[in-house]
């Protein structure tokens, strides 16, 4: 079964197998397994509504809670303001299972489907990506630690091999917007005047 449809503390949910989402305040601990009642089953073939024989299985994670929403109140020409906030109480849950079939089954299931696809990417110790190499050709000195305001400031002054190096070192590793467009509009520069 691909999805279900369930209802949980009166919303209904389309879900499926290992979703997370936060759903309202559950009194139940964490780390328990419920059973919502399930609405609709689909996705192989027609759709069956209101399945007896179906079970979904959902595992609450934690609490949490929701954005902060802002209320104010006010009455012109009297002076009156009134500003409150409001968070909802909510609770992470992950879909272990629809239909009795478990997630973690149907996970190794694909794992051996695709073990191609895992054997052509090696790789990378952890260490490596939490640092990645500076030392290409061409890449400024303490590349990685500049914060974009101190790029913009240090970029008129790099030569157009500096600029593209670093520029290709940022859509490789830290993929960071600000520094890509000034790092763009810098080698757009040296261009134009040249």
């Amino acid at each position: 079964m691909t999805y279900a449809i369930i209802k949980v503390a009166g919303k209904q949910y389309r879900v499926r197998e290992g979703e997370r989402l936060l759903v309202d305040r559950l009194h139940e601990d964490d780390g328990a397994t419920f059973s919502p009642a399930v609405l609709l089953v689909g996705g192989e073939g027609e759709p069956v509504i209101a399945p007896g024989d179906v079970k979904v299985t959902a595992r609450v994670l934690g609490a949490a809670k929701g954005p902060k929403i802002r209320i104010g109140k006010y009455k012109k020409r009297t002076g009156y303001r009134r500003h409150t906030g409001f968070r909802a109480s909510l609770t992470q849950i992950e879909i272990e299972s629809i239909g009795g079939k478990r997630a973690a089954e149907s996970k190794k299931r694909e794992e051996k489907a695709a073990p191609e696809e895992k054997a052509a990417a090696p790789e990378k110790p952890k260490a490596a990506a939490a640092k990645p190499d500076t030392t290409a050709a061409g890449v400024p000195e303490a590349y990685a630690e500049m914060t974009i305001a101190e790029i913009k400031g240090a970029a008129g002054a790099w030569s157009n091999d500096e600029l593209a190096a670093a520029l290709e070192f940022e859509q490789e590793h830290a993929k960071r917007k600000g520094a890509i467009a000034v790092l763009e509009s810098a080698i757009a520069e040296a261009e134009g005047a040249s």
